[in-house]
């Protein structure tokens, strides 16, 4: 298992940015515009048992991937999603949003698994951990220009 942090500081409260991410086209807007993703569908919002789906291109091969949100739930504070089905072994990824002096500190954790991973993690672990930097340095600059 793999694990990426990323965090930044917004010049805001944790509840504008809680609502930022309520909002029902939040993957448009965080999907970086040269990443192969599509979001297809998001059901529920960001409380327990909601969905995201999204299609992947590897090359013109289309992958589906479904995250679900799980019980890890705090309103104004973290939520978490999990992989339920798609390309990685194992997927959990964890929101937090934190007060921080008159500032919001938001946090994304991640742990994932490689299929085969034995094999995958030495080739290509490194190209998958800057990708997700990439990823998230780009939503959370979105954010902070959305809220900040």
């Amino acid at each position: 298992m793999t694990s990426f942090q990323y965090t930044s500081l917004i010049a805001t409260s944790p509840d504008v940015v809680w609502r930022f991410h309520e909002r029902p086209d939040i993957l448009k807007l965080l999907t970086p515009p040269w990443q192969p993703v599509e979001a297809v569908r998001r059901e529920g919002g960001l409380g327990p048992g909601a969905l995201s789906e999204f299609r992947l291109w590897l090359g013109p091969v289309p992958i589906t991937w479904i995250a679900r949100h799980t019980d890890e739930y705090e309103p104004n504070r973290l939520f978490t999603d999990i992989q339920e089905s798609g390309p990685l072994d194992a997927w959990t990824h964890r929101h937090r949003f934190e007060p921080e002096g008159d500032h919001m500190r938001l946090t994304d954790d991640i742990t994932f698994t490689l299929p085969l991973e034995w094999a995958s993690e030495p080739m290509i672990g490194w190209f998958v951990l800057q990708r997700l930097r990439d990823m998230f340095e780009y939503r959370h600059q979105v954010t902070q220009e959305a809220c900040g």
